[in-house]
């Protein structure tokens, strides 16, 4: 490891030892970059990575809400401005138990090389708060969502900060967000994506990281003189990543036989069709209902409770679309050993360090989530240049660029890594790219 590298990662993991996930996505991100650091001394002169591993601004701050009883609670609210070097910050808000400072900072890191990659101008951010929209009427998700964003937009605008949804902040989340900061700043600006279509939404948004993923996964598979077709894919969770990775897999030929929630994994072995999605569709986006009823629908569905799918049947791809460190070291070499040959990251650091190793070890095609999963955020930045003009492309025309986008990421990831040294390393090569443009603006930006 470069020496400048392993001081900068030594000092952080002094300053803040319990950030564990901030910290792992930081080593993961510093010692692919020993190559480029030894080339040009421009970078540890200008301080890059001292500078890249702290936001430049963590805001936090409390939100209080009444339940439909009348009984107040308090909850953390956070975003964490990590980068703006080359646009306004941009990254999603998560509304989930687990949320806090060092998981928000891990996600913000990460959507910085992410937005960095799509080549469209956007910075990295992140945000959220530990309230979980779980089980809460509609009139108490709008009500913590008005208290939020009471505070919050004093520090967001469409050339600022522009966040999105995440996990437990979709439609409706971002409808009440919206709604409340119009009404406060007297302004329709473009200040969040994820809107529904008729107050300025984009379409292909909500499919755009499952199938920017599965485009990814093809690119991949097209460099070995391979294909999608006839080929059996796991795929984790069902949240909108999960339902459209397993919609776009089904339309490419492939046949997806898994998804899973907290509770538990479903296997189909006669695979998820185009009927049992729309089942799955209704389940999750409706009934707001837990996937091990899929196999009390389907008989050809087996329910594993407390399991993830990885290890539980044969499979050439795996698509971890729930969220981070669900792969193992175990669950990879599971994975390799059940005849898969390509992992394609639809969730944001999904498999650990022991889990890549594994991969590399196995010479396995492997896409980190910051190049495979990032047509979520490239679809954000088309709907905030359709609302920059007043426009609205075709669901054709939206696809075209996703998909055009995912070709580059694709591309500039191999030809880096090809230019540093380590052919056929994707998460190298989209660790190089993304590094460079962003901190090339910096040093041109200067301090």
């Amino acid at each position: 490891m470069n020496k400048y590298v392993a001081r900068v990662l030594e000092d952080l993991k002094a300053k803040q030892p319990w950030e564990k996930e901030f910290l792992q996505a930081a080593e993961e991100v510093l010692s692919s970059l020993s190559a480029v650091l030894d080339s040009d001394s421009k970078y540890e002169k200008n301080k890059i990575l001292e500078r890249m591993v702290v936001p430049e601004r963590v805001i936090l701050f409390q939100v209080p809400w009444a339940d439909d009883k009348g009984e107040l609670h308090v909850n953390q609210g956070y975003r964490v401005q990590f980068n703006s070097a080359i646009g306004p910050y941009k990254g999603g808000l998560r509304f989930h138990p687990s949320v806090n400072l060092g998981i928000l900072k891990f996600l913000g890191f990460e959507q910085v090389f992410k937005n960095s990659l799509t080549t469209l101008p956007m910075g990295g951010g992140k945000g959220g708060s530990d309230f979980d929209p779980k089980g809460k009427s509609n009139n108490e998700v709008r009500n913590f969502c008005n208290s939020f964003m009471r505070e919050l937009y004093r520090h967001i605008g469409p050339n600022t900060d522009v966040p999105a949804g995440d996990i437990g902040v979709g439609g409706r989340e971002i409808g009440f967000l919206f709604g409340q900061y119009k009404r406060i700043r007297n302004s329709y600006d473009s200040v969040l994506t994820g809107k529904a279509l008729e107050w300025g939404g984009s379409l292909i948004r909500p499919e755009a990281t499952g199938y920017g993923n599965v485009y990814f996964a093809q690119e991949m598979l097209a460099t070995k003189g391979d294909t999608l077709e006839g080929k059996t894919a796991l795929v984790s969770g069902s949240g909108n990543v999960a339902q459209y990775t397993v919609e776009k897999l089904i339309q490419l030929g492939a046949k997806p036989i898994s998804l899973s929630d907290s509770n538990g994994t479903i296997i189909d072995k006669d695979g998820i069709d185009a009927e049992k999605l729309a089942f799955v569709f209704d389940l999750k986006n409706n009934k707001r209902g837990r996937i091990s009823e899929y196999a009390k629908k389907f008989p050809t569905a087996q329910y594993y409770e407390g399991k993830r799918p990885w290890g539980l049947a044969k499979a050439e791809l795996a698509l971890p679309s729930a969220t981070q460190n669900e792969i193992n070291g175990e669950n990879a070499k599971a994975l390799i050993e059940n005849g898969c040959i390509c992992v394609s990251e639809g969730a944001n650091m999904p498999s650990t360090p022991e889990a890549i190793e594994a991969y590399k070890a196995a010479k396995i095609l492997y896409a980190p989530g910051k190049a495979s999963n990032a047509g979520g955020v490239a679809t954000s930045g088309l709907e905030m240049s359709q609302n920059a003009i007043r426009l609205s492309w075709t669901r054709e025309e939206v696809d075209e660029k996703l998909h055009n986008i995912m070709r580059s990421i694709h591309k500039n990831a191999l030809e880096a890594a090809a230019e540093y040294g380590t052919p056929g390393d994707y998460m190298n090569g989209a660790n190089i790219a993304g590094f460079k443009k962003v901190a090339n603006a910096m040093i041109d930006q200067g301090y």
